[in-house]
């Protein structure tokens, strides 16, 4: 069996959850079958590994415009596979018009809907129109979906009515637990000027709406004293979200010295040991099909305190491996007789405070936190094994091949 695997992002430029999904995800298949992997950028020296640019004339254009040039492109090359698989939006018209004009089955990861970010039109503007009508045709026409959570397969059904059920198939992300492991280096620590023996709270992410940046930072103003925040993040959606953070971080800074950001990407041998040493890895996203994040976290026996979004329960057992706050925005007002929704602005502050109460207890609790962290390891090294998700994905395969 040959796969044309196809996805925006791929080492060495994966900024996100995708493309580590991506990453993990080739290197088991190909211990089964021949993986090609198209992928967006500069040129890689791995073999199997095909990179394609925009073309000459499309510096200036709407990044939408510019993604659909690459996927021509790549579409072009996609006609010697027995399978297409794609991810993300970025990767599916490919998939699309490779398939239809091939006559190769398609099949669709969704690690993220776009009729679920509505925000990204803050950054793609009127490429957020393409992008959605991009997704849609995937959906419209693939053999099979990859749901990454049971939260996630719920969104495809609500988001795509016309999909058939019986064509997704949920396949959770995974974990090299080899790799995220429990490393005590504490010449990470003094880099970043950390205390040792004080909490450490540590995000991970993108700066975007989705992971709840600013609600961190919200909450962050009613830390206990003496907890030190690590803000590992970079890559802003727009400038303005990137003033918005920037302007959080200074304000936060006037009343708690303790706030380190790192708006690097950090290669994983200087990221693990920081993850690890921390009390709590905390993911305040608002949208978040999985959070794979969560089980890196988790993989590094840190207890985890995130949102209860998307497909984040399905990863962090609440009073277990971590605790989940709820995120309310949307919930139906319990004091109202009408469909009336709770109030927004009331709904954001409770959640900021839930995050700041379940953090400050595994601050003031350790032991707590420490037993927490022992059972999230054990938690994904007995679930979320990257072979154990290639396996099943290579049955699924097999099951739209007929073979």
């Amino acid at each position: 069996m040959r796969v044309g695997m196809v996805s925006k992002e791929y080492p060495p430029e994966v900024y996100g959850g995708a493309g580590v999904h991506v990453e993990f995800l080739v290197r088991e298949l190909r211990k089964k079958m021949t993986v090609d992997v198209h992928c967006f950028g500069a040129q890689r020296q791995e073999m199997g590994v095909f990179s394609y640019e925009p073309d000459e004339g499309f510096e200036m254009a709407n990044p939408a415009i510019q993604t659909f040039d690459v996927d021509l492109e790549i579409a072009s090359r996609l006609n010697n596979v027995d399978l297409i698989h794609t991810h993300t939006w970025y990767a599916n018209l490919a998939g699309v018009i490779a398939g239809k004009l091939n006559e190769i089955p398609h099949i669709v990861t969704a690690h993220s809907l776009e009729p679920m970010r509505p925000w990204k039109a803050e950054q793609l503007r009127g490429g957020y129109r393409l992008s959605s009508w991009a997704e849609e045709q995937a959906y419209q026409s693939a053999a099979a979906v990859i749901a990454v959570s049971e939260g996630m397969k719920t969104d495809i059904l609500t988001a795509y009515p016309f999909v058939d059920p019986e064509l997704v198939h949920v396949i959770h992300n995974g974990i090299d637990s080899a790799m995220y492991r429990p490393v005590l280096l504490n010449d990470t620590l003094t880099r970043y000027h950390l205390d040792p023996d004080r909490p450490i709270v540590i995000f991970v992410g993108r700066i975007t709406r989705q992971k709840g940046v600013t609600h961190l930072l919200a909450a962050a103003e009613h830390f206990s004293p003496g907890i030190q925040l690590v803000l590992c993040a970079g890559a802003p959606d727009t400038p303005e979200i990137a003033e918005q953070v920037e302007e959080g971080i200074v304000a936060l800074r006037r009343n708690r010295a303790d706030v380190v950001w790192i708006e690097e990407m950090l290669p994983r041998e200087e990221l693990i040991p920081l993850i690890s040493q921390a009390s709590v890895f905390v993911c305040p996203s608002i949208y978040e099909p999985l959070g794979i994040v969560n089980l890196e976290a988790m993989a590094c026996g840190t207890a985890v305190v995130a949102s209860d979004v998307g497909g984040i329960p399905e990863v962090v057992e609440d009073g277990v491996t971590g605790t989940l706050v709820h995120y309310g925005v949307g919930d139906p007002d319990p004091e109202s007789e009408t469909e009336a929704i709770i109030d927004e602005a009331e709904a954001i502050a409770q959640f900021e405070q839930g995050l700041a109460d379940a953090i400050n207890f595994l601050a003031a609790n350790p032991e707590v936190a420490q037993t927490m962290g022992k059972a999230g390891r054990k938690h994904v090294v007995d679930n979320f094994s990257w072979n154990r998700i290639a396996t099943q994905t290579a049955d699924l395969y097999k099951s739209v091949l007929g073979k």
